[in-house]
């Protein structure tokens, strides 16, 4: 009986002892998980702070920019001996390779970009910092007319059909806004067919900014159509100015 007894026991040691392993490998396990957990977690976090940091809101002036900034721009600039060409408020190549120079010899970022650190340098307030908060409503109503109307369009196109909604509102004959340029009857198919409500993806996002900083890849048109599918005899009947992928831009009469 006693043998028996013994050799019971040496039965169940085994069993007590793969049970405590069991269970230390699943604390460790979990411990694991709840790291790459955590790990998983920052990296979302980093990239969403870095994208945030970004802007999408953030406006400046670079190459094909134009405005009150530009001409701010070129005259410190000019004022300075950094920039030789004329004071036309056109971010051109000589504007660039002027802010590049300012740049390298004042210690910033040479990137050819007047961002806030170099308008800083400059004494020059961004004009994003003061009207970023009236503009962003503009920009997410521009980004989402531009996937409904040119996603899948070569980024300059989709830039264009941006410039054309911002030239439309500086122009006379049409609604003084955003809202009221896209909302206008008849305007814009993505209007009438709901496509204006779709989701934009980050493109058309950066593409509305670009816009908005001034990047008009039509040169002030205010028409645009695809020469496929367009049905309209009067807008047809335009002069063509410029042809981006599938879209022809023009100016109007």
């Amino acid at each position: 009986m006693l043998k028996l007894k013994n050799k019971s026991i040496n039965r169940e040691k085994p069993k007590r002892d793969l049970t405590y392993l069991a269970a230390v490998f699943a604390s460790a396990l979990v411990l694991s998980l709840s790291a790459v957990g955590l790990y998983r977690l920052n990296i979302k976090t980093a990239v969403a702070s870095e994208y945030a940091a970004e802007g999408i809101a953030e406006v400046l002036s670079k190459r094909g920019s134009t405005g009150t900034e530009v001409i701010n721009i070129q005259k410190k600039l000019k004022n300075w001996g950094y920039y030789t060409g004329s004071v036309d408020g056109i971010y051109g190549k000589l504007t660039e390779e002027a802010v590049r120079y300012f740049q390298r010899t004042n210690g910033l970022t040479v990137d050819g970009i007047a961002g806030k650190n170099t308008l800083a340098a400059m004494g020059i307030a961004s004009t994003s910092s003061s009207s970023s908060s009236s503009s962003s409503s503009d920009l997410n109503l521009l980004a989402r007319a531009i996937y409904g109307e040119a996603r899948g369009e070569p980024y300059a196109g989709q830039v264009a059909v941006g410039a054309v909604i911002l030239n439309r509102v500086r122009d006379s004959r049409f609604p003084k806004t955003v809202a009221g340029v896209v909302y206008q009857a008849g305007a814009f198919d993505v209007v009438s067919d709901g496509q204006i409500n779709l989701t934009p993806d980050s493109t058309a996002y950066q593409a509305a900014q670009d816009a908005m900083n001034g990047w008009d890849p039509t040169y002030g048109c205010l028409y645009y159509y695809n020469p496929r599918t367009a049905t309209n005899q009067w807008i047809k009947s335009l002069p063509i100015s410029v042809t981006i992928g599938n879209h022809v831009f023009c100016k109007g009469t």
